[in-house]
């Protein structure tokens, strides 16, 4: 990757800019732990994960989608036996989440400051629009972006289209985030750059087993580790 190429810094939100998934795991944990009468935690947990993967089509990415999934799961698990009780108990998980408060990672917004008017900075991410634009406001960091995109997946198409609306070509672009599968193998595919900076959760389905060799890819330990590998301040 050569920084001098670059003229848009696309970062992932969840995960990357703020937590996310530990909310998540607390959610599933609560679950696991109201379902325990009828399977043990380690198997709920796989009959979610399968539950969520049939309906990504469906419902896409999100904490909705997430606690219709929960709901879907405890319906199945108990045989249709679940309360009215047990139900709204699922969906008060859901609303929980929604109510969590927006925390940036360490290093964050100063990031922002130093790369902003040196790049055109943007927001890619995915899930539910509702949600992300609701943590984008809380976290206030929308005023350092050029461009906000939440996608409903993050395909080598779906970049492809954002490069387009961006009137970049692909080797301007610069992604960064915690998702080898969906932040880091589709840009490298079209021609792009990607930084990864793994988080200490990841959702299962955004396990991506391979060891990235690309001359576009550089693997960091924190987003305060970004300016200095574009080289700090043009």
């Amino acid at each position: 990757m050569n920084p001098t190429d670059i003229k848009v810094i696309a970062f992932d939100a969840d995960d990357t800019l703020w937590h996310n998934e530990q909310y998540f795991r607390e959610a599933e944990e609560k679950f696991w732990a109201l379902l325990e009468d009828y399977l043990p935690p380690h198997t709920t947990a796989r009959e979610l994960l399968i539950t969520e993967m049939q309906n990504i089509a469906l419902y896409g990415y999100g904490i909705k989608a997430f606690t219709l999934s929960m709901i879907e799961t405890a319906i199945r698990i108990t045989e249709g036996r679940i309360t009215a009780t047990s139900i709204q108990t699922i969906i008060n998980f859901g609303k929980d989440i929604l109510g969590k408060p927006v925390e940036l990672l360490t290093g964050v917004e100063a990031v922002l400051q130093s790369l902003q008017g040196q790049y055109r900075l943007v927001v890619a991410t995915k899930g539910d629009l509702l949600d992300q634009e609701r943590k984008l406001k809380k976290s206030g960091l929308a005023r350092y972006f050029h461009h906000i995109e939440i996608m409903s997946e993050k395909k080598e198409s779906d970049y492809e289209k954002l490069i387009r609306h961006l009137d970049i070509a692909p080797s301007q672009f610069l992604m960064i985030g915690n998702s080898v599968k969906s932040d880091i193998l589709p840009v490298l595919n079209i021609g792009g750059a990607a930084i990864h900076i793994p988080y200490h959760i990841t959702w299962a389905h955004e396990h991506a087993e391979v060891n990235v060799d690309h001359a576009g890819f550089r693997q960091i330990g924190s987003i305060e580790e970004v300016v200095v590998v574009m080289g700090g301040s043009r």
